[in-house]
């Protein structure tokens, strides 16, 4: 990955958008739209146009407020939105004009939980991920804690094909097909499992571990076979090459606030206190990246605490991701007529 040896000066990040609720995931397309889920009103995405300025898709009489954590686009411009509710979650589906229906809300007779990710597959298979079934959530915040699982969704249902995992974050199934890539947060690794035949996964593999302040949320691919992982506290972006070496691209972060975030992991009394306070000096809790731009070349960092996304240039173009070049048209033609906030690509974020 080019020459660096040192992670990008924070200087360097620009911001697009502004006003934005939450806006944890964030998906690229080659059309120079961004898409990010978001928790204003009864929830739903935030569409970001290359001039900065937003619109959203909001939910319409949803059975609940719709918590969007992890967010996929499908063909034509509807999404799947893995909700994070107080007590229930699954996966539902967002038309442009903001109808809502439920696409998977259990898994082998069981109810799925507070559901953290969704991600489509380049054969459209659907894989959802949930972190924990403790309540409150951060008592999964432990390193003795693996309760997190995987579901595939297909035509025949969906089933559980893998568990057992240290609070289950973000998941892809890299370029080739061949393997699932997780993150599992609290566990602090990087795991892939081999999918076979049927969509069945293989024996778990461990592809990095990390060490104190990172806490692996989001991560993608590049087009060279790195994986790049962002960190939630510490507002790290790590590439993994293919050989497995780590190198942080990026790092904004508070030695003094880590160090206290690390004692109460190590404890365990780590608690949403040590996610919800903002330690960086620019960027507010990063948790996912998607590479976009003409030449895949710019990395957009979404997050849990900031109101806009922040970018940066890569030295290697991301791997195209499945939805890169889904047609859109129902969407574009909603977008159309929406109303649009000012554009806002301020370089300090709001």
């Amino acid at each position: 990955m080019g020459t660096r040896q040192t992670p990008l000066p924070l200087d360097g990040l620009a911001f697009r958008g502004g006003g934005l609720v939450r806006p944890e995931c964030v998906l690229a397309h080659r059309s120079g739209l961004l898409f990010a889920s978001d928790w204003q009103g009864l929830g739903g995405v935030s569409v970001v146009r290359p001039d900065g300025s937003c619109a959203r898709i909001t939910a319409a009489d949803p059975p609940r407020p719709m918590r969007p954590n992890g967010i996929a686009l499908e063909p034509g411009g509807t999404f799947l939105l893995a909700d994070l509710g107080t007590e229930e979650g699954g996966v539902w589906r967002l038309h442009p004009d903001g109808g809502v229906e439920p696409v998977v809300t259990e898994a082998e007779g069981r109810s799925l939980p507070p559901t953290n990710y969704v991600h489509i597959d380049g054969d459209g298979r659907v894989w959802i991920t949930v972190s924990t079934s403790m309540r409150p959530r951060d008592r999964a915040y432990r390193r003795d804690v693996a309760d997190g699982f995987v579901v595939l969704a297909g035509p025949g249902g969906a089933r559980i094909v893998a568990e057992g995992l240290g609070y289950t974050n973000e998941c892809q199934v890299d370029p080739a097909g061949a393997f699932l890539y997780v993150n599992e947060t609290f566990a602090r690794r990087l795991s892939r499992f081999p999918i076979l035949a049927g969509g069945r996964l293989g024996d778990r593999e461990m592809v990095a571990t990390f060490g104190p302040g990172t806490f692996p949320d989001g991560l993608v691919f590049d087009a060279e076979g790195g994986v790049w992982i962002t960190s939630i506290v510490s507002n790290r972006v790590i590439r993994i090459g293919p050989g497995g070496r780590q190198t942080i691209v990026l790092e904004d972060a508070d030695p003094a606030h880590l160090a206290w975030v690390e004692e109460a992991y190590q404890g365990p009394g780590m608690g949403r206190p040590h996610l919800d306070r903002v330690a960086g000096r620019r960027l507010r809790n990063i948790s996912s990246l998607a590479f976009g731009g003409p030449d895949l070349t710019t990395a957009f960092l979404g997050c849990l605490a900031g109101d806009g996304i922040a970018s940066f240039t890569s030295d290697v173009p991301g791997a195209a991701p499945p939805h890169w070049s889904a047609p859109l048209d129902a969407l574009l033609r909603t977008l159309a007529s929406a109303p649009s906030a000012p554009a806002a690509t301020n370089e300090e974020p709001t």
